[in-house]
């Protein structure tokens, strides 16, 4: 009688489960799982991470997944904890910052330009004028 072969890595390892032990078709496992996927693709996939990254990008997913929990409960009236909300939303930024989250300002002067009319444009195109007005009287 032969013995069955060994598997050489975990199911997580190899990703055909997301958890050693635990529900993967909870709705907050769907949402882990999404996360961690758009995390990963936006870092350029996970065959571009190093384990480390994955791991990070894990730990996000988790701490965004939280955060949404409580921001849910926020919506329908619930206390929550804000120190804790706090806290997990700044432990969120910093393992964003160490993944390469970078604020990059976008140009968005066609997207203003496509409005219709509104007050607050017509303030600005007005403050914008009275300023190139006094630099061009200088």
């Amino acid at each position: 009688m032969t013995t069955p072969k060994r598997r050489p890595r975990s199911a997580v390892t190899s990703r055909r489960r997301l958890w050693i032990t635990g529900d993967s078709n909870s709705a907050w496992s769907r949402r882990y799982a999404d996360l961690v996927h758009r995390r990963a693709s936006d870092l350029g996939g996970p065959a571009a991470l190093s384990e480390s990254q994955l791991s990070l990008t894990r730990r996000a997913a988790a701490l965004e997944c939280e955060l949404e929990l409580l921001e849910g409960r926020m919506s329908q009236g619930e206390q929550v904890d804000l120190n804790t909300y706090g806290r997990a939303a700044s432990h969120l930024r910093r393992i964003l910052e160490s993944l390469g989250l970078k604020r990059q300002p976008r140009d968005i002067t066609d997207a203003v330009a496509a409005l219709p009319y509104s007050p607050m444009r017509a303030r600005f195109a007005a403050e914008a004028e009275a300023q190139t007005t006094t630099e061009e009287s200088k």
